[in-house]
């Protein structure tokens, strides 16, 4: 009995012993940081809370205030690179009290505590706080800036065929990652934050424009199509109807899409406008070559019947590519054939006149110029030039200039247009054209080339001449106006096929005449220095092109009567 109530005793007495140790263990390690404790690699154990903030910003501070290193990883033509922020600029800093009182330190009368605070702390993560605002504006800048846009890919249908843009994948930077990666590095040993590109793909990829290819724009551009009213077919080539096609991106994929306008405008250079009578073929000169402007047959068609056939049409295999349009159709009279047969394909002569100054020459000489250029003299047809030029009237864009009437100088509407009627007669002279009517003038003018020039007046003097080779003749005349420093020049040229060569001579002047003179006291008197006339003899010789042998000679005579010296006196002043 006595040692049971001995043991008693003496656990009672631990019990007080251990009581007291708890109870003395509570009161002096309270509001104390754990021993051993240690943020960050600072020593804050056995700290009261406030030394402990005080350390840590100590020491911890200037390593929370310095900049991180931003690696951001490269990624297809993108080169990696690395950037510095500024902590304060993506709003992280370190909540020094909140990291204290994570360490345990405040007291407790937790056994348990009061063992950790006696028995040592362990190494504790600094509490960061993120201003989750800055810190996403900051990587919305940064995404903005080394991100790029995917490009998608497309085909735009030219002339010389497809044109293919080549898809381009994107970048962009993976902001949860890049969050996460920002904080974690934030007062880590080397304070460096991964980042990583991700890609973006574009809505239209390699697959979609390789599709596309496929079934429409290599099939598109492939061929011809023929649209077919009635007996007239009109053909349309890949390069005319380029315009009118176009793939749109559309749910990911490229569809095909008509422009209707480009179509019916192409059309409209084919057939005539809806309903419009038909246009005849043409054969004109552009950028120096003579060209063929085929003919427009009159087509009265639905358009949008061709509308919603055509995207189908143009994906058609060889020898499917026609269309039957339901139409009324009028040929036109003079056909592209018709035109083609003509075979005006290169130049055959050109003959070029000089002429001085005189705004009227300008004027007159332009514009019979503008009216001959553009002729087409067919086999078998002749050329007249009052046909062509018409009556020489202020209405149809003539002025008043000098003519030759009755041997000496009068002024007359058209005056100069015979400098037109010398330059034309002597083109078509060595255009081997035959010579149907000219007229030289009445005396010898200079600038002219003796025996070969021709006068006009409307409407009883022309010039004419027919061509009698087996192919067309375009006429081609262009003026140069003269200043009062620089003489005015005119060309006419004529354009065939080679049939002729033309060789000429010029023979010796004889029967030289004197001129008279005249006093005149009318109003339109001109005073003139006379000079003589004379007799004169040219030759033309015809070989056909690439042969020697002469086929034809033609001789002409030209008899220049004097030009009298005209004095003027004052009008009424001579006796009746």
């Amino acid at each position: 009995m006595d040692r049971l109530r001995l043991v008693g005793l003496a656990a009672g007495g631990l019990l007080a012993v251990c009581g007291i140790a708890w109870a003395v263990g509570g009161v002096l390690t309270a509001g104390q940081v754990p021993a051993g404790t240690t943020v960050s690699g600072v020593a804050i154990g056995g700290l009261d809370e406030a030394e402990a903030v005080a350390r840590l910003e100590e020491e911890l501070g200037p390593r929370a205030d310095g900049d991180l290193t931003l690696s951001v990883g490269g990624m297809g033509d993108v080169p990696g690179e690395e950037l510095t922020l500024a902590p304060g600029e993506a709003g992280l800093e370190v909540d020094y009290a909140a990291t204290v009182a994570a360490t345990g330190a405040g007291g407790s009368w937790n056994p348990g505590w009061l063992w950790e605070r006696v028995g040592g702390g362990d190494e504790v993560a600094p509490v960061v706080s993120v201003d989750d605002e800055k810190l996403d504006a900051y990587l919305s800048g940064l995404d903005e800036e080394l991100s790029t846009e995917p490009v998608d890919g497309a085909i735009a249908l030219k002339p010389q065929g497809p044109r293919v843009t080549e898809p381009v994948v994107g970048l962009a930077l993976d902001r949860a990652a890049a969050q996460d990666a920002i904080v974690a590095a934030y007062l880590s040993e080397d304070g460096t934050a991964e980042l990583s590109l991700t890609e973006t793909q574009p809505d239209i990829d390699a697959d979609d424009v390789a599709r596309a290819l496929e079934e429409f724009a290599d099939p598109a551009m492939s061929a011809p199509v023929t649209l077919r009213f009635g007996d007239s077919a009109v053909q349309l080539k890949p390069r005319q109807y380029a315009r009118a096609l176009r793939l749109v991106p559309e749910g990911g994929v490229l569809v095909p899409q008509l422009r209707p306008k480009a179509l019916a405008q192409q059309l409209g250079g084919l057939v005539a406008d809806d309903g419009a009578a038909p246009v005849n073929a043409e054969v004109r000169l552009l950028a120096g070559k003579p060209r063929v402007i085929p003919a427009k047959p009159g087509v009265t068609f639905d358009q949008a019947e061709v509308d919603a056939a055509f995207l189908d049409l143009v994906t058609r295999p060889e020898g499917e590519r026609e269309l039957e349009v339901p139409a009324q159709v009028v040929e036109p009279g003079f056909t592209t054939e018709d035109a083609q047969a003509l075979a005006i394909t290169e130049q055959v002569s050109e003959f070029t006149t000089y002429f001085p100054y005189a705004e009227y020459r300008n004027t007159n000489i332009g514009r019979a110029a503008e009216l001959v250029d553009g002729t087409v003299v067919k086999p078998g047809e002749t050329f007249s030039l009052n046909g062509t030029v018409g009556e020489r009237t202020a209405e149809n864009g003539f002025t008043e200039g000098f003519i030759i009437s009755n041997g000496i100088f009068k002024e007359d509407l058209g005056g100069g247009v015979s400098q037109m009627a010398t330059t034309t007669f002597n083109a078509a002279f060595f255009a081997g054209m035959t010579d149907v009517e000219h007229k030289p003038h009445s005396f010898y003018i200079d600038r002219y080339p003796v025996g070969r020039e021709a006068t006009v007046a409307w409407p009883t003097v022309d010039l004419r001449f027919r061509n009698d080779t087996p192919y067309g003749v375009l006429i081609h005349a262009h003026l140069t106006p003269s200043t009062p420093s620089a003489q005015g020049v005119l060309t006419v040229r004529m354009f065939s096929t080679p049939y002729w060569d033309i060789t000429t001579k010029t023979g010796d002047r004889y029967a030289f005449t004197s001129p008279a003179t005249r006093t005149l006291d009318t109003a339109d008197c001109y005073p003139n220095t006379g000079y003589g006339g004379f007799d004169i003899d040219i030759w033309r010789y015809w070989r056909r092109v690439g042969s020697d042998e002469v086929e034809r000679t033609e001789k002409m005579h030209t008899t220049y009567i004097p030009s009298d010296t005209v004095i003027c006196k004052p009008p009424g002043s001579l006796p009746g």
